[in-house]
C-alpha cells in the first residue's frame, strides 16, 4: 500500500514538473530578446500575419452578406477606404515608433504615467484576449463549417458542429502542450495555395457575371428596392459597415511581429529603420491584398449566391467562397478549397494562441502582475482552451454570432492604435497630422462603439477578460509586494567612500523621509535615533533618503548618490517602493562590506490597513514593517539578515 502511495506521489509530482516547466523563451523586458528570433524577409513574415488576416476571407463575405444584403459591396468599399485610408497609416506609424514589437499598446503605455498607464494597459490586455480567443472559436467554427458542408463529408457529421469545433480546439491545445514552434515555411506556404485558390473563385465569379449580365441587374433592382438614390446608399452603407470589422484585422499583429522582420545592414537596435522601411512594405502590401480580396469576394458573393444560402442552415453560411467553389468548379476542386480553407483557419488559430502566450509575460511581469505559474506555457494553455471551449458552447460554434465579439476586440485596439499615434503627433506639435489622425481616431471610435450597441456580446466577452486580468493582476502585485524588486544597484563614488568609510565598524544607517535637508533636521534626527537605540556618542551613523519614483512601477534600477549637510552624510535614491529599496541597499551594503548593517526607524502610528494600501499604491506606508518582511523573505538565515530598529 505504502509503495502505490509513493507511486502515485512520483506521478503526480512528474506531472506538475511537466506542467510547469517553464517556457525556453526569453520573456524578460517589454518584448522578448531579438537574437531569440530568426529574421525573415518582409513578404514571408507577411504571411505568417496573413494566416490571421487573409483567412478572415472564409467567413467575411457571408458575414457581409447578412448584415449588409444587397449592399455588401457598397459597405465594403466603405471598408476597404478605412483599410488604406485609416487603419495603414496608423499602423504604418505604430511601426516607426515600436520597432521591436511593442505594438500600439507599448505606445500608449508610455504616453500616459503612474497607476493609470498600467490599468490602462490592463483593461486593453481584456480586449486582446478577447480579440484572440474569439480569434480561436470563430475560426475553428468556420472550419467545422467547411468541414460538414462539403459534399463528401460522411452524413453523422451533420448538426455536430459545437463537438467538432471543441474537436479542433482540443487538438489546438495539444499541439502547444506538445511545443509549438514558430513555423513561417508552414505560413508561407499555407497562404500562398489559400490566396491562389481565392483567386482562381473570384476570378470565376467575374467570368460567370460578365457571362450572365442578368445577374448584375438583379442586383441593381435588389439595391434599388433597399434605398432609392445612391446618397441613401452611401449613407446606409456608413452606418452599416461596423459589422464588416473583422476585415480589419491583422495590422496589431503586423507590428508585433516586427522582430521577425529582416532590416538592413545599418540598423542600430535603437533605431533600425530597415527593419521599420520593410514592416511598412508588409503592411502596405498585405492592407492592397486584402482589400483586393475583400471588394471582389463581397461583390461576386452578393450578386451569384441567392440570400437564403448565407443564413443559419444554408450552404453558404460561414463559407460563401467555398460555395462558389463548389458550384463553378467542381467539387473536386472545391474540396481542394475547404481543406485549404480549414488548414488555414486552423494555423490562424494557432496564431492567436501564440499570441496569447506572448501578451501575458511581455507586460504583466514588468508590472509584478503575473501570478507565477503564468511563466509556464502549459498551464496558459490550459486556461485559453476551457476559455475558447466555454465561448465556443456560449455562441454554438456559430460564426455570424461571434463577429460582434470579434469585432470589438479588433475595433478596440485600433482606436487604441489611432489614439496612441494622434497623441504622439500632437507631442510633436503637427496641427495638420494632429487632425487628421483625430479625424480617424473618431471614426475607429465612432465604429467600436457602434458596434458595441449593435452586438453588446463582445464588450460583455470583453468585461468579462478585463475583470479577470485586473483582478488577478492586482492579487499578484499584492502577493509579490515583498520581494526585493530590484534590478541592480548602482552608487557613484561619494556614496562608495561613505560606505567604505562606515565598514570600519558598526554600519548604523538611520532611515530618513527628507523635508527642508538642512542641517537641523539631520542633527535631531540622529539626536532622536541615539536616545531611542542607545546608539553611543562615538558610533557613527549615515543617513539613507529613499524618494518614490513611479510607485506603479514593480522593479527598477536603484541609483544612489552620496550627499553632505555639513558633517552629516546622506545615501539618496529614488525607487518605486521605498521600503524594498532599503532591503535591497542593506542587502548590497552586507555583500560589499561583509559585515550586518544595522538600519534604524521611526514608530508609526495609525490604521495598519491605511498604512498597507499607502504602500501598495504609493511606495511608502509602513516602512520598518515591511522593511523587515522584504528581508526575512530575501534572507532566509537570520545571522546573515540585516538588523531592523525601531524606536519612538
Amino acid at each position: 500500500m505504502a509503495k502505490l502511495i509513493t507511486s502515485k506521489d512520483s506521478v503526480s509530482r512528474r506531472f506538475m514538473h511537466w506542467l510547469l516547466a517553464e517556457n525556453p523563451q526569453e520573456k524578460k523586458g517589454p518584448y522578448r530578446k531579438e537574437e531569440t528570433h530568426r529574421k525573415h524577409a518582409w513578404w514571408q513574415v507577411m504571411c505568417l500575419t496573413g494566416v490571421d488576416y487573409f483567412s478572415t476571407l472564409g467567413y467575411q463575405p457571408g458575414i457581409a452578406a447578412i448584415a449588409a444584403g444587397a449592399l455588401s459591396p457598397v459597405a465594403t468599399l466603405v471598408l476597404v477606404l478605412l483599410t488604406l485610408f485609416g487603419a495603414l497609416p496608423i499602423y504604418r506609424r505604430v511601426a516607426a515608433k515600436s520597432p521591436h514589437g511593442e505594438g500600439s499598446i507599448a505606445m500608449l503605455e508610455h504616453l500616459l504615467a503612474w497607476w493609470q498607464g498600467k490599468l490602462f494597459v490592463l483593461c486593453l490586455l481584456g480586449f486582446v484576449a478577447t480579440d484572440f480567443i474569439i480569434t480561436i472559436t470563430l475560426s475553428a467554427a468556420d472550419a467545422t463549417a467547411h468541414i460538414i458542408e462539403n459534399p463528401l463529408a460522411p452524413n453523422f457529421l451533420d448538426h455536430q458542429e459545437i463537438a467538432i469545433t471543441l474537436v479542433l480546439i482540443a487538438l489546438l491545445g495539444v499541439v502547444f502542450l506538445r511545443g509549438f514552434k514558430e513555423a513561417i515555411g508552414i505560413a508561407v506556404f499555407l497562404v500562398g495555395i489559400y490566396l491562389l485558390l481565392n483567386l482562381v473563385v473570384v476570378g470565376v465569379g467575374l467570368y460567370e457575371i460578365l457571362n450572365h449580365p442578368s445577374a448584375i441587374a438583379n442586383w441593381k433592382t435588389a439595391l434599388y428596392a433597399q434605398h432609392s438614390n445612391p446618397l441613401l446608399m452611401i449613407g446606409a452603407a456608413i452606418l452599416v459597415f461596423p459589422k464588416l470589422a473583422l476585415g480589419l484585422s491583422g495590422f496589431e499583429t503586423g507590428v508585433t511581429v516586427m522582430p521577425l522582420v529582416k532590416g538592413s545592414s545599418n540598423d542600430t537596435p535603437d533605431r533600425p529603420k530597415g527593419r521599420i522601411r520593410n514592416t511598412r512594405k508588409l503592411l502596405t502590401t498585405a492592407a492592397v491584398i486584402m482589400s483586393f480580396f475583400l471588394l471582389t469576394s463581397s461583390f461576386i458573393t452578393t450578386l451569384l449566391i441567392p440570400a437564403a444560402e448565407f443564413t443559419v442552415g444554408g450552404k453558404a453560411n460561414g463559407r460563401a467562397l467555398a460555395y462558389l467553389a463548389h458550384l463553378y468548379l467542381g467539387n473536386t476542386f472545391g474540396t481542394i478549397y475547404d481543406l485549404s480553407t480549414i488548414t488555414i483557419l486552423w494555423f490562424a488559430g494557432a496564431s492567436a494562441m501564440a499570441g496569447l502566450l506572448n501578451i501575458v509575460p511581455r507586460y504583466l511581469p514588468r508590472y509584478g502582475m503575473a501570478p507565477n505559474w503564468t511563466r509556464a506555457t502549459r498551464p496558459l494553455v490550459l486556461v485559453y482552451v476551457a476559455l475558447a471551449f466555454i465561448v465556443t458552447v456560449i455562441f454554438r460554434a456559430n460564426v455570424e454570432a461571434q463577429g460582434g465579439a470579434y469585432a470589438t476586440g479588433v475595433l478596440v485596439l485600433m482606436s487604441s492604435a489611432a489614439l496612441a499615434v494622434t497623441l504622439s503627433v500632437h507631442r510633436q506639435r503637427s496641427k495638420r497630422n494632429t487632425f487628421v489622425f483625430a479625424t480617424i481616431t473618431l471614426v475607429f471610435i465612432y465604429t467600436t462603439v457602434v458596434n458595441i450597441i449593435e452586438r453588446p456580446e463582445g464588450i460583455k466577452i470583453a468585461s468579462f477578460f478585463i475583470g479577470a486580468i485586473v483582478f488577478t493582476s492586482l492579487v499578484s502585485r499584492i502577493w509579490r509586494s515583498t520581494e526585493l524588486r530590484t534590478e541592480r544597484i548602482e552608487m557613484d563614488e561619494k556614496a562608495r567612500q561613505f560606505i567604505a568609510e562606515e565598514s570600519q565598524g558598526a554600519i548604523r544607517i538611520i532611515a530618513n523621509r527628507m523635508n527642508k535637508g538642512d542641517e537641523l533636521e539631520y542633527f535631531l534626527k540622529e539626536k532622536e535615533v541615539r536616545e531611542d537605540n542607545h546608539i553611543p556618542p562615538s558610533d557613527s551613523v549615515i543617513f539613507l533618503e529613499i524618494m518614490v519614483s513611479d510607485a506603479s512601477e514593480f522593479a527598477d534600477v536603484i541609483k544612489v548618490r552620496g550627499v553632505e549637510v555639513n558633517n552629516y552624510r546622506i545615501l539618496r535614491a529614488e525607487s518605486a517602493a521605498v521600503p524594498n529599496a532599503i532591503a535591497a541597499l542593506l542587502l548590497h551594503i552586507r555583500d560589499q562590506t561583509g559585515k550586518i548593517p544595522h538600519a534604524y526607524f521611526g514608530w508609526v502610528e495609525g490604521n495598519p490597513v491605511q498604512y498597507l494600501m499607502r504602500f501598495i499604491l504609493f511606495g511608502e506606508g509602513d516602512i520598518a514593517v515591511v522593511t523587515r518582511e522584504v528581508l526575512r523573505k530575501a534572507e532566509k538565515d537570520p545571522e546573515c539578515r540585516p538588523g531592523i530598529h525601531v524606536g519612538g
